[in-house]
């Protein structure tokens, strides 16, 4: 059934904003500079962090607060308390970006207008929790931000808006987020401004044609040198700046920053160290080269292997696992 395509019930359009990572933020400052009512904004719970593991607090809640937004922080979407306050912040649209749960019916029926999800992925392509990360590690060359209509699924909604943006060869998921975030920034106006003014458009998602992507765990990152030194750069710039692409060497974790991939089919076994200089450390992949430029030991600093070297006596035919 198709919403009620009205203004908000004041005169203004009353938006409760969902999110928590940066990529969040970016957009919410974004509605912010447009002017929106943003009336509310709900994030995760402070989380420890770093070496101190010291509490945390959510990009989205830095951002609401520093705009007099009221902030809730529920441990759980479902609880009766928080779907109390939530609905006293009478929403007229919600507007959700990388909050990290699925909305229960009792949040999606709130707002008259809708719930409206912004994905980096141009759905249905890369439905799921990382689709950034794993659109780089699969090799694509192009992406984007889909602007979607929510419904119970997991990023199955009907199409509002989207745009695609491709993906540099070098860029790392990190890097990557921060313009799809940007470019969802841009998009997420006039998307919005289509719904209150009843322009807009819906198209339905070809679900023969979705494909989900996993969530990504701390274990994920450890290198497997059987695949293709392309393959594995892929992985290095698609796990950074989390969980991180690593292996072992001496028994020791090597997190590896940076890295080429070369043609060819050396000898040795994946994994083995086949040269070393002054330019990095080459290392047989299952199919061709993979050359280090910049790697951190556990305990350490990330270092170009030039750095490294100079303090770490690796040999020639050493294997990385």
């Amino acid at each position: 059934m198709e919403p009620n395509l009205s203004r908000g019930r004041d005169g203004e359009t009353r938006i409760v904003f969902m999110g928590a990572p940066r990529f969040a933020s970016i957009i919410l400052e974004g509605l912010l500079r447009e002017g929106w009512d943003v009336t509310g904004a709900v994030t995760q719970p402070d989380r420890p962090s770093g070496r101190g593991r010291k509490l945390s607090a959510p990009p989205v809640r830095e951002v609401a607060r520093a705009h007099g937004i009221p902030v809730l922080q529920p441990a759980q979407i479902k609880d009766a308390a928080f779907l109390e306050d939530l609905a006293a912040l009478r929403p007229d649209m919600m507007v959700v970006a990388a909050y990290g749960r699925i909305l229960p019916p009792e949040v999606l029926s709130l707002a008259p207008l809708g719930c409206y999800n912004v994905h980096p992925s141009l759905l249905p392509a890369y439905r799921g929790a990382a689709p950034v990360q794993w659109a780089i590690i699969n090799g694509e060359e192009t992406t984007g931000i889909t602007i979607f209509r929510m419904d119970e699924g997991m990023d199955t909604g009907d199409i509002l808006v989207s745009e695609s943006l491709p993906i540099d060869p070098n860029e790392t998921a990190g890097m990557l987020t921060e313009r799809l975030a940007r470019l969802a920034a841009r998009l997420i106006t006039p998307a919005l401004r289509d719904v209150v003014e009843g322009r807009a458009r819906f198209t339905p998602q070809d679900h023969d044609r979705a494909t989900v992507v996993p969530i990504l765990k701390k274990g994920d990152g450890r290198i497997d040198w059987s695949l293709s030194a392309e393959s594995i750069r892929n992985r290095i710039r698609g796990l950074d700046p989390w969980p991180g692409a690593f292996t072992f060497w001496r028994g020791r974790r090597l997190r590896l920053w940076e890295a080429e991939a070369a043609d060819g089919t050396p000898g040795g076994e994946p994994g083995e160290v086949l040269s070393l200089d002054h330019e990095g450390v080459s290392v047989r992949a299952g199919e061709g080269t993979l050359r280090l430029k910049s790697v951190q030991l556990e305990g350490g600093r990330r270092m170009g292997m030039e750095e490294f070297l100079r303090g770490h006596k690796m040999t020639q035919g050493e294997k990385l696992g």
